[in-house]
């Protein structure tokens, strides 16, 4: 049962990550699969210093912080609310000392990290040009959704900004956005090397796919096994089941 309460005035739940992580999520600022997906797939390492851009509530740091070897995460939003919300997380988990928020434009980057800092980043963007799909929404949501403050190719030139030789930018897209996608990377120097798509049931065409581009790396794009939610039943895959990990604990198979 998830556990609400005021705090600076807006009103949290608290999503179990795990015995020691929780999260706190809001009207404005929740998560959903996709992202649960991205921070899986980025495969973070202890070595790894990481930053997640577009946090929202934070949820793909926070899922890598619950392996205790992970201790060098950043984590941005544009949105006051956000930063505040995911500082909140922060708080109330006692792991300032491994992981830092900023509230700042991914746009203007370079005004608050140095070149080439990071050896991972990863963002899960907004999938909506302006002008697509229903835009009255909450201002949240529409920047969350639509490509108000970010579209991909911003995205893609910051992490080619921050990312060290070598580093892995992971983000999630629309399969309608693929060739764009792949395009703009390549463009950045952030060669693709790693591509999935994902389905919610078997036989299902795709509704999302994630990929990786390492900086200054040859071509050679590996396309992975489809990721597959659930089964005919309706009920997560045992894949699935292992990337929720420790918050699918009780889940009925």
């Amino acid at each position: 049962m998830n556990i609400s309460i005021w705090y600076n005035k807006p009103m949290y739940n608290y999503e179990r990550l795990s015995d020691e992580i929780k999260i706190a999520v809001s009207s404005d600022h929740t998560f959903g699969t996709d992202a649960v997906i991205l921070s899986h797939f980025a495969k973070i390492k202890a070595r790894d210093k990481a930053l997640d851009m577009g946090t929202g509530c934070g949820i793909i740091p926070f899922l890598w912080l619950r392996d205790s070897k992970i201790n060098n995460v950043s984590c941005l939003d544009i949105q006051q609310n956000a930063f505040e919300q995911v500082s909140h997380s922060i708080e109330i988990n006692h792991l300032a000392d491994r992981i830092k928020a900023y509230n700042c434009d991914l746009r203007e980057i370079n005004k608050v990290f140095g070149a080439e800092a990071f050896s991972l980043v990863t963002m899960n963007p907004p999938y909506k040009p302006i002008g697509t799909g229903i835009e009255s929404l909450g201002e949240s949501a529409r920047i969350a959704r639509h490509e108000v403050c970010c579209n991909i190719e911003d995205a893609v030139k910051a992490g080619a900004y921050l990312l060290k030789y070598s580093g892995r930018f992971c983000m999630c897209h629309r399969p309608e956005r693929l060739v764009d996608t792949l395009e703009i990377m390549r463009r950045y120097k952030l060669e693709p090397k790693r591509l999935r798509f994902v389905q919610d049931k078997s036989g299902e065409q795709p509704f999302l796919f994630l990929v990786q581009g390492q900086k200054g790396a040859k071509p050679f794009l590996r396309v992975e096994p489809q990721l597959v939610i659930k089964k005919d039943n309706g009920k997560f895959t045992d894949e699935m089941l292992e990337i929720y990990g420790s918050y699918a604990d009780g889940y009925d198979k």
